[in-house]
This record gives structure tokens, C-alpha cells and sequence, in this order.
């Protein structure tokens, strides 16, 4: 089933300010939260799909890439824009399930159903860029990357938390009005993992952790842009006491090419040609993503004309067909000459067909030019 428009999960406007954003995410989250709909697998389907929505939309780069090339600019890989887990939603949303959030008062401090414990003690995401060439984004490529992050350090022995009892989060009873109420709220001691680190050898820190490199090996889809993100599920720092680890999410840059121009999947190339090829017309090389490609020039090609290779751009991310290579035409003029070269050129000055609105030449401007090739 196709994914629905992101503005309509969270029903609104797509000129709405992040507080809009905010306060239809809390609505949506509140409505289906698992806890308000015990065993309804559907709410909590809508419930992932708030999260996923909120998550892209309050994200000020993620939503511009969301406005301008909808699912596919934000769904880029593992982790890239969809598959939440429960675990993913409370982890990453601290904000709006912290303590004072409209789910202290309707689900008792917890952020929502189980696993609370795993949550608090997930590790932190890592952030990493990566340059891609032009021909890496065309094809796919597998990165390996050396990174230094926290892992679990062996020899390391916890205890329940003394505060809590190993449960994550203590208790208080409130009077009012209308009689005692309970509430809870994250041990400040253990800050939610119910576990204390005991016992640790030298050189672990204080949340049993070390810091050790890591090379990870990352598959880059075809197509990807300057600025997506993809996420490597599980890669990123050591939970604490054991804790799930974070994710690494990889920002990718593109390196400049020495001879073409990305726009969009499409690929601009500059192709310079002589005076003479441009009047008598000629079959010349030019250079493509895989290897060179021969095109024919006709005879009185204009400067500023347009060709188009079908299929030899980039591919669409998570999809089905490539842009086009598109030649932008040159006419070289030299700038020195030799007394030859002068003379030859002196005796073509006056001939009929050099000279400007000439009846064998079509006279169109660059903007129609422009027009009628991307009208084709």
C-alpha cells in the first residue's frame, strides 16, 4: 500500500509552523498510544505512521527534501524516514514523552508501554558524512568507514539501583482533591536503566563503556543527493548497562566532477566544438558515466544548442528509471590566428552565408531553444 502524504497523518496544512507540527503530533500520539488501545494493532500502526510523519516534518532539511521529491527524498535506506519501532519513536522523541508532556498524566510518567528500561539505557546515534562521486551515486557503492565510538567493556559486573529497585522510575503519592493520586517519574539515580555499573577495570568509564574504532561496511544506494541521510541501524554508541546501541547515521556530500553538472537525475555536460564542426557538422565523442558515446552534429549547428541522451543520467532513488545526459553546445572561437588562418577568414567576411539572419540559418532565440527542447 502506498505511503500516505505525510501533511495528511498529522492533518495539516503543509505551511505549518513546527508548533502546529508538534502539538498534531501529541494529538495523533495521544490517540492511538498502545496504552489507550490495548491489542489494536491498527492504532498502533497509525500510531508508528504519527512518528514517521513528525519525525521528517520537524526536521527542517528532511522536510525541504520531503516538499520537493515527496517519500522518495526521505526514504533512502535502512532506517531512512520509515520502519519505527516502539522503542525508536520513544527513543528519538524525548521531548514530546518527557515529564510534563501530556503522557505524564494519561500513561503515568512511562512514554508508553514496555521496554522503557531498554530505552533509557540506548546508546547514542553517531553521525558521519560521507563523499560520494558522481559515478559512486550512479551505481551504488559499499563504503567501508573506520569509526571510534563507545562499546561495552568486558569484566564489568551492575547491581539493581538501590533508589528504584532495579524498576527505572520511583513513585510518589499526591493528595487532592479529588483523593490520593500516584505518579511516576525516571529514577534520577539510575535515569531509567535500573541498573548501577558495580564493579569495572581500569580504563572503562563510569557507564561500562570504552571507546574502541570500528570499521563498518555501508551500502549506499543508487541515486542517493547532497544532503540525505541513511541510518545504520544499530551501529552507533553502546547503550548503557547493556543497552541497546545506537544508530550511525550517515549525511552524504557529493564530490565535485571535473566534467559534468547534476540536476536533479538529470546531467549537464559543456561540450565545446570547433567553428568548422559547427558549420559543416561532425561526429564527436563525448564522455558519459560509463564510457564515451558518440553523437552527430548537423551541419550549421547554432551555439547554445541542446542534446539530450535518453537514460544516460542518474537513477531515481528507491525507484525505476534514470535521468538523461543533456549536451549544452559551444562554438569555440579562437582568439589568435595566423596570417593564413586571417586570410582565409578575410575572403568569407562579405559571402552571403556568414552573414547574420541568413536564409539558411534559423533565427529562434536561446530561451526558445530552451523551450522547445525541454517541450520534446
Amino acid at each position: 500500500m502506498a505511503k500516505r502524504d505525510y501533511y495528511e497523518v498529522l492533518g495539516v496544512a503543509r505551511s505549518a509552523s513546527d508548533d502546529e507540527l508538534k502539538k498534531a503530533y501529541r494529538k495523533a500520539a495521544i490517540k492511538f498510544h498502545p496504552d489507550k488501545n490495548p491489542g489494536d494493532a491498527s492504532a498502533e500502526e497509525k500510531f508508528k505512521e504519527a512518528a514517521e510523519a513528525y519525525e521528517v516534518l520537524s526536521n527542517g532539511d528532511k522536510r525541504a527534501r520531503y516538499d520537493r521529491f515527496g517519500h522518495q527524498g526521505v526514504n533512502n535506506g535502512p532506517g531512512g524516514g520509515g520502519g519505527f519501532s516502539m522503542d525508536d519513536i520513544f527513543s528519538n522523541f524525548g521531548d514530546i514523552f518527557s515529564e510534563g508532556s501530556p503522557f505524564e498524566s494519561f500513561f503515568g510518567g512511562r512514554g508508553g508501554g514496555g521496554g522503557s528500561r531498554s530505552r533509557a539505557n540506548r546508546g547514542t546515534n553517531l553521525r558521519i558524512r560521507v563523499k560520494l562521486t558522481l559515478e559512486e551515486i550512479a551505481y551504488g557503492v559499499e563504503k567501508k568507514i573506520k569509526v571510534t565510538k563507545a562499546v561495552a567493556a568486558e569484566g564489568v559486573t551492575y547491581k539493581s539501583c538501590a533508589t528504584c529497585g532495579g524498576a527505572g522510575q520511583v513513585s510518589r503519592i499526591t493528595n487532592t482533591i479529588l483523593g490520593q493520586m500516584r505518579t511516576s517519574s525516571t529514577c534520577p539515580h539510575c535515569e531509567g536503566s535500573g541498573q548501577m555499573v558495580d564493579r569495572r577495570p581500569a580504563g572503562v568509564d563510569p557507564d561500562g563503556l570504552v571507546r574502541k574504532e570500528e570499521v563498518i561496511s555501508i551500502n549506499i544506494p543508487a541515486g542517493v543527493a547532497e544532503g540525505m541521510q541513511l541510518t545504520v541501524s544499530g551501529k552507533g554508541n553502546a547503550g548503557r548497562s547493556g543497552g541497546p546501541a545506537g544508530d550511525l547515521i550517515v549525511l552524504v556530500e557529493e564530490e565535485e566532477h571535473a566534467h559534468f553538472k547534476r540536476d536533479g537525475n538529470n546531467i549537464l555536460f559543456d561540450l565545446d566544438i570547433s567553428f568548422v564542426d559547427a558549420a559543416l557538422g561532425a561526429q564527436i565523442d563525448v564522455p558519459t558515466l560509463e564510457a564515451k558515446a558518440r553523437i552527430k552534429l548537423d551541419p550549421g549547428t547554432q551555439p547554445g544548442k541542446l542534446l539530450r541522451l535518453k537514460g544516460k543520467g542518474l537513477p531515481a532513488v528507491n525507484s525505476y528509471g534514470r535521468g538523461d545526459l543533456i549536451i549544452f553546445v559551444n562554438v569555440f572561437v579562437p582568439s589568435k590566428l595566423s596570417r593564413e588562418e586571417r586570410e582565409t577568414l578575410e575572403g568569407l567576411r562579405d559571402a552571403a552565408n556568414f552573414q547574420p539572419g541568413a536564409d539558411n540559418v534559423k533565427k529562434s532565440s536561446f530561451f526558445d531553444r530552451m523551450r522547445d527542447f525541454f517541450n520534446e
